[in-house]
């Protein structure tokens, strides 16, 4: 899985590559070997090359504030797979879509009703994925047609979780 970052200004390429002993990160065509669990919400502990780090992560403007070692750094995560196949015209928002698991893994919240009203951007179901919880947001603003998952489903990549129209 390939992520293009920006962190403080400067854009990254990372790509997540799963081995036999576990996962690598290689960061701009550099193999780390690193494994995060998060500890509490928003706090996660990072083993990168050996070397132990506390992440402490705040949503904000698009992005994420990070906070490690007294440093505090804005960091943005376009992936690729988000907007594979799509188009920016208007035909690309109208009707309803289905939204996709971008990876496998477990729901662990749904955070949405059948019925209820949506902002495009806004949070609809957490799957957990490579020990790290990831919030599937709505691709336009609508109302959620149906909701096809619940917390414990097990998901693929592509999987439909639920349709917006």
């Amino acid at each position: 899985m390939k992520f293009h970052v920006e962190i403080a200004g400067q854009e990254q390429t990372v790509e997540l590559r799963r081995g036999d002993d576990g996962w690598t990160c290689v960061v701009n065509g550099k193999p780390r070997t690193a494994d995060v669990v998060e500890v509490a919400p928003r706090v996660f502990s990072l083993l990168l090359d050996g070397e132990s780090f506390e992440l402490h992560l705040e949503r904000v403007d698009g992005g994420y504030r990070v906070h490690s070692r007294g440093a505090d750094l804005l960091a943005r995560v376009q992936n690729p797979r988000r907007w594979q196949g799509r188009t920016r015209g208007s035909r690309s928002h109208e009707g309803p879509q289905p939204v996709t698991a971008p990876m496998s893994g477990k729901v662990v919240r749904v955070l949405v009703e059948e019925k209820q009203a949506i902002e495009e951007g806004e949070g609809l179901v957490v799957v957990e994925a490579m020990k790290m919880q990831n919030e599937i947001s709505a691709p336009k603003k609508g109302v959620v047609e149906k909701v096809l998952v619940q917390a414990g489903d097990t998901v693929d990549h592509g999987d439909t979780l639920l349709i917006v129209g």
